[in-house]
C-alpha cells in the first residue's frame, strides 16, 4: 500500500518567485491557482514498490531508492496497475505540494544545502553531493510531510509540456492537448543537478518514452 499524505485544498501563486535570479520564461507568467484537496505519495515510488509491478526492474539497485529508468508511459501504467483513483499528479498539484505554503525559491527558504536535499553540484561547480540516488526519506520532509520533492529524482507529472504558462488552467487540472508524442513535464530536480534546478518553480519537458537514471515519479489520488 502506498504511503499517502492528504494535501488540503487551497490557493497559491504558481511560477517564478520575483526574488529568484534563476527564474526563466518557462516559469512565467505567475498565476494564481485554486486546488481541491487530493492525496500525494509521501515519497517517490521506490525500486522495491515498482518491482512488485515489474519484477527485476533496475536489477542491483537498492529497493529503498526512488525508482528510475521509467518513462512517462511506464509511470502511467504503474498507476493503472495500482487501480482505484491512483494517477500522476498535475503540474499544479505537484508545485502546490512542493511549496507547502512557502513562497520562496525552495520550500525551506531562499537557499538550499546538501543537508536538505540530494543534489551533486554547488552553483560554483564543486561536487558537494553523494553522486547517486539515496533512499527515500533520507532528507527532512517539507511542511506537508512530503519527502524528496526537491532532488533525488526528477518526477514525471501528468501535463503535456508547454514552453510557458500562457493559457494554463487555474483549477489544478492537468494541462493536456497537443500531439500524442508531445513532451511531458518533469519537476523537482535530481541527484546529479545543481541547486538552481531544484527550485520549486523549475520545470522541464522530456519525450514521453525517455527513460533516465535520474527520473522517476510519485503517485497522486483523488479524494
Amino acid at each position: 500500500m502506498m504511503d499517502m499524505v492528504d494535501v488540503p485544498a487551497g490557493g497559491f501563486v504558481m511560477g517564478e518567485n520575483e526574488r529568484d535570479k534563476f527564474a526563466n520564461d518557462t516559469e512565467r507568467p505567475r498565476h494564481r491557482m485554486t486546488l481541491c484537496a487530493f492525496r500525494l505519495a509521501r515519497h517517490p515510488v521506490t525500486v522495491g514498490e515498482y518491482r512488485e509491478f515489474r519484477p527485476g526492474h533496475e536489477e542491483g539497485a537498492p529497493p529503498e531508492w526512488p525508482v528510475a529508468m521509467v518513462s512517462w508511459d511506464d509511470a502511467n501504467a504503474f498507476c493503472e496497475w495500482l487501480g482505484g483513483t491512483f494517477r500522476l499528479p498535475s503540474e499544479a498539484e505537484w508545485e502546490y505540494a512542493a511549496r507547502a505554503g512557502s513562497e520562496s525559491p525552495f520550500a525551506w527558504g531562499e537557499t538550499i544545502s546538501p543537508a536538505q536535499a540530494n543534489y551533486l553540484y554547488a552553483e560554483d561547480g564543486r561536487k558537494v553531493g553523494r553522486g547517486a540516488r539515496t533512499r527515500v526519506g533520507t532528507y527532512p520532509p517539507n511542511a506537508f510531510g512530503l519527502a524528496d520533492m526537491s532532488g533525488n529524482v526528477c518526477e514525471w507529472v501528468a501535463d503535456a509540456w508547454h514552453p510557458d504558462y500562457s493559457g494554463a488552467p487555474i483549477d489544478g487540472t492537468p494541462w493536456v492537448g497537443g500531439p500524442r508524442d508531445a513532451r511531458r513535464v518533469v519537476r523537482g530536480g535530481a541527484w546529479d543537478y545543481m541547486p538552481r534546478l531544484l527550485r520549486v518553480s523549475w520545470r522541464d519537458g522530456l519525450a514521453r518514452h525517455v527513460r533516465r537514471d535520474n527520473t522517476g515519479f510519485r503517485v497522486a489520488a483523488s479524494l
